[in-house]
């Protein structure tokens, strides 16, 4: 198994693309090793030492690491872990993630259906891209909560990213959309 990596815009996080489906639906992000036991990957991941949050996308895991270990020593085991967890043919997740409640007025449901084909269509890719996601959690009084994941949680530019970049484009096609807030889960 060939598992390519690439940088991202957050330097203490990799990219690791083991060239096949790691989600089939949805994504998973695991701040700690407590919130990672339903997954035997990130579980594996986790019990290397370095390792501070595992994200894991589509088809490929970000894996930020604490600033005491240098990639050069943490990649290849990060590598090894994934080899053999693919190749012993484990489940990457146990059971379904229940979704985070969304803030949401009723009378706001075609707003946030545009909101959210946005960010389907335009922030999700570009963010993926960069080993990440962005999730919707709520719509009020004009104010649209994100919540970033993977590469993009404690990413320095993530901030410039939701303010610069979403919350302009959301305010451009959205007018009645004010602001972009970050939400942590």
């Amino acid at each position: 198994m060939f598992i390519e990596t690439e940088g991202t815009p957050n330097p203490a996080t990799l990219k690791f693309l083991p060239g096949r489906t790691v989600m089939a639906q949805g994504t998973a992000d695991f701040a700690a090793a407590e919130a990672a036991e339903r997954s035997p990957l990130a579980t594996a991941l986790f019990d290397l030492p370095g390792v501070a949050r595992v994200f894991l996308g589509h088809d490929f895991i970000t894996v930020t690491k604490s600033e005491a270990l240098d990639w050069q020593a943490l990649k290849p085991q990060i590598l090894g872990v994934v080899v053999e967890h693919f190749a012993a043919g484990r489940a990457v997740i146990a059971g379904a993630e229940a979704e985070a409640d969304e803030d949401v007025a009723p009378e706001d449901a075609e707003i946030v259906s545009q909101i959210k084909e946005l960010l389907d269509t335009r922030v999700r890719p570009a963010v993926a891209g960069d080993g990440g996601d962005i999730v919707f959690r709520g719509y009020r009084d004009g104010i649209v909560r994100l919540h970033m994941q993977g590469a993009c949680s404690g990413c320095p530019s993530s901030r410039a990213t939701l303010k610069h970049g979403v919350e302009n484009m959301l305010r451009h096609y959205i007018p009645e959309v004010v602001a972009v807030e970050q939400v942590e889960v």
